[in-house]
């Protein structure tokens, strides 16, 4: 009976040996690399196994018939293979289309500094704009500080690779801003109206930007307001030498602002030139809404309002040692509402917009009045469909609308513009690999100011060259109506235009970047005023006759370089740029450097934070070579360079945090060394005597508090000062 027993067992053995199927094969991605402990499995079992370190897998199962093998590798998309089962050897060799995400994808950079939490190919983070020295927590400054844009003392805005600062446009959740500066004072650049932590990212184009924004010729500055971060109510007062403000956050979703300026304190503390009639002095006031909703949508409304008035005793350069008054009363609001709708579990997202803006000034100049007036009006929606592998491709099509009227009156003298502005555009951002990115855009315009039209292409691409590098390549075509100035004498102008071509390398490793990139920039139907002798004044108004016959060029590189890995809790980078750039255009009589460009602009910033004391501290040094000068009458053969312009600046600033409450003490100095930088000259109306343009300050000192307290949403973005 044993023996018996024994022989059915071995018999059984046998047939259950016979009828199960030894499964086996190697795993590896598309180029045939070998991927290690991917895991297998037949569907619906439990029979399976994990790949070696070679990528080879073998398990055996008793499953019959025609069965479907599951392969899944955190990284690669999920694979199936359908085999048979009969009890023979099954051997399979799967190959694994490696998943694009964040974290591997190539990202397309040429042209863009990105400046937000959300991009991994990220230059800084919105922290740097208020702890870099030099930058005087002005959004517009530090972006000067990088390259492709060069300082123009003299005068506010972004001057980006040969353009002047009307070819770049300020953009706010998609809108743009109209007058994203505070009103202009002949030779005294204004700080731009924002707060840098509105913001949770800033990218800054310095060309070949996206197709879903128009009109500029040069660059756009895009910034993306905070979304909602928490639940909870806090109050933040702050106090310096120039401004006291009290803001109220109420459960995270309202949050308001009131504000007093006055520079009295500054400029009793701070040598300076100023010869006030009337210290600025302005109020203002803000309120913000960010609501998320349950159907996966939110909303963001943004309102301010602000009341300036300053008065201010300027040089008069037709009679020595005399002055005339320029004052100025000024009213300016601007709204701006967001809506945002997921559709289909994230596979469709509209992004929809309306702003308004209105801004007067009531001018003195002398014993002469003058009045400037804009207004505009604008919609957007942009649709955007997610597709492709991992949904990491995108195509986005959308029209927005501008009504934008605008005035000048000058005693009598009044000039009018209207404008109903329209665009449509289209893009798509593909990943045919991780490894290449293609975006393809185009773009459609109409201005009834000029009654033109106009179609664009824009193309950008990237392609991985390593893990930590790539290239980058971005061209167009770009269009923008001439300056109001010229459109209030002549409404038969064109479009000005500008083709851009870019080529950028970058690698990112162990917190250190590198990043250069050259470009090129063709100029055309720039405006022109002829039959006039030249008047080098940036702030006359044209009289002569007018048309689109101006051409130029830009072309250079420019080379970024940031480490934050060889020195503990320490951050430096350096930054160069070189442009080689010439315009016929406004009343120059031929093709030459425009006055505000400048051939070299270098800087060096760095931070270091001291852990013990919680105190950030920070230096900037920036460089840059001569600008032209032109004098009255200039035939342009020798021209003539001001001096080389150079700044040191130095910032503190210290944390005393607790756990419901934070105070933050700050201080600036501007040019520490007290250099005399000459940013160009004035001219009598004969040119028989000319005038230095200096900065208003020889060297600057400012410093301030701010106190928060109550129940943070998230960790403080003034104290997270460790980078």
């Amino acid at each position: 009976m044993k023996k018996l027993f024994t022989f059915l067992i071995t018999i059984l053995t046998i047939f259950s040996t016979q009828a199960q199927t030894v499964v086996s094969g190697k795993i590896t991605d598309k180029k045939g690399q070998i991927l290690p402990f991917a895991n297998i499995a037949l569907e619906g079992t439990y029979d399976g196994a994990s790949a070696d370190e070679n990528g080879k897998f073998s398990f055996s199962t008793d499953e019959k018939g025609t069965k479907k093998l599951l392969v899944t590798m955190v990284g690669f998309l999920n694979a199936q293979k359908e085999i048979q089962l009969n009890g023979q050897k099954v051997e399979v060799e799967i190959k694994l289309e490696e998943t694009i995400n964040s974290l591997n994808a190539v990202v397309v950079t040429a042209g863009m500094f990105e400046a937000s939490d959300e991009k991994k190919m990220v230059m800084l983070k919105p922290l740097d704009i208020v702890t870099t020295a030099g930058g005087n927590a002005d959004i517009v400054s530090v972006m000067q500080l990088l390259p492709g844009s060069n300082r123009v003392g003299e005068r506010e805005g972004l001057f980006v690779r040969g353009g002047s600062a009307n070819e770049t446009k300020t953009v706010i959740d998609g809108m743009i801003v109209q007058n994203p500066f505070f009103s202009s004072t002949p030779d005294v650049p204004q700080r731009g109206r924002f707060d840098p932590f509105m913001f949770k990212g800033t990218a800054f184009s310095t060309g070949g930007y996206s197709a879903l924004y128009g009109q500029a010729l040069s660059s756009v500055l895009l910034l993306n307001t905070q979304d909602k971060l928490g639940e909870n109510t806090s109050t933040t007062a702050s106090l310096n030498l120039a401004s006291a403000a009290v803001t109220h956050t109420h459960k995270g979703w309202l949050t308001g602002t009131l504000y007093y300026s006055n520079i009295t304190p500054l400029i009793k503390l701070v040598k300076n030139n100023y010869d006030f009639e009337k210290v600025p002095e302005g109020v203002g006031a803000s309120v913000s809404v960010n609501e998320n909703f349950k159907n996966n949508s939110s909303l963001k409304i943004y309102g301010t309002f602000a009341d300036n008035r300053s008065a201010i005793n300027l040089p008069n350069y037709d009679v020595e040692n005399t002055k005339y008054l320029f004052a100025n009363t000024n009213k300016n609001a601007f709204t701006n509402a967001s809506y945002r709708q997921s559709y289909k579990d994230g596979l469709w997202v509209l992004n929809s917009g309306v702003s308004y803006s209105k801004n007067m000034d009531n001018l003195k100049i002398g014993n002469m009045k003058a009045d400037r007036e804009d207004e505009r009006t604008q919609l957007r929606a942009v649709m955007s469909r997610l597709y492709g592998n991992n949904r990491s491709s995108t195509f986005n099509f959308g029209a927005e609308t501008h009504w934008i009227n605008v005035s000048n009156q000058f005693e009598q003298n009044l000039a009018t513009l209207k404008d109903h502005y329209s665009a449509i555009f289209a893009e798509s951002e593909m990943f045919a690999s991780p490894q290449l990115a293609i975006r393809l855009g185009a773009r459609a315009e109409y201005s009834s100011a000029i009654g033109k039209y106009n179609a664009v292409p824009r193309i950008s691409m990237a392609y991985k060259t390593g893990k930590y590098s790539q290239v980058s390549l971005a061209g167009g075509r770009f269009y923008q109506n001439p300056d109001k100035e010229y459109l209030y004498l002549n409404k038969n102008l064109g479009f000005e235009s500008s083709d851009h071509i870019i080529a950028n390398y970058q690698i990112m490793k162990l917190g250190r970047t590198f990043r250069t990139e050259v470009f090129y920039k063709k100029y055309d139907n720039l405006v022109v005023e002829k039959g006039q002798a030249f008047d080098p004044n940036p702030y006359r108004f044209p009289t002569g006759q007018t048309d689109n016959s101006g051409n130029g060029f830009a072309q250079g590189f420019d080379m970024f370089f940031r480490d934050q890995k060889s020195l503990k809790n320490g951050d430096v980078w350096v930054t160069y740029s070189f442009l080689d750039t010439e315009r016929y255009f406004r009343n120059y009589p031929k093709s030459v450097m425009p006055y505000f460009a400048s051939k070299h602009n270098m800087s060096i910033v760095y931070k270091q934070f001291f852990t013990k004391i919680a105190t950030n501290v920070g230096l900037t040094f920036s460089q840059a070579s001569g600008r032209p000068v032109y004098g009255i009458n200039e035939d342009f053969g020798k021209v003539e360079m001001t001096k080389p312009y150079q700044n040191v600046s130095f910032m503190a600033s210290k944390i005393k945090q607790t756990a419901n409450s934070f105070l933050v003490f700050y201080a600036i100095v501007d040019n520490v060394l007290g250099r005399n930088n000459v940013f160009g000259y004035r001219y009598s109306v004969d040119g028989s005597k000319r005038y230095e343009v200096n900065p208003p300050m020889k060297r600057m000192i400012f410093f301030g508090v701010s106190w928060t307290f109550g129940k943070l949403n998230g960790r403080s973005k003034e104290a997270d000062l460790n980078f």
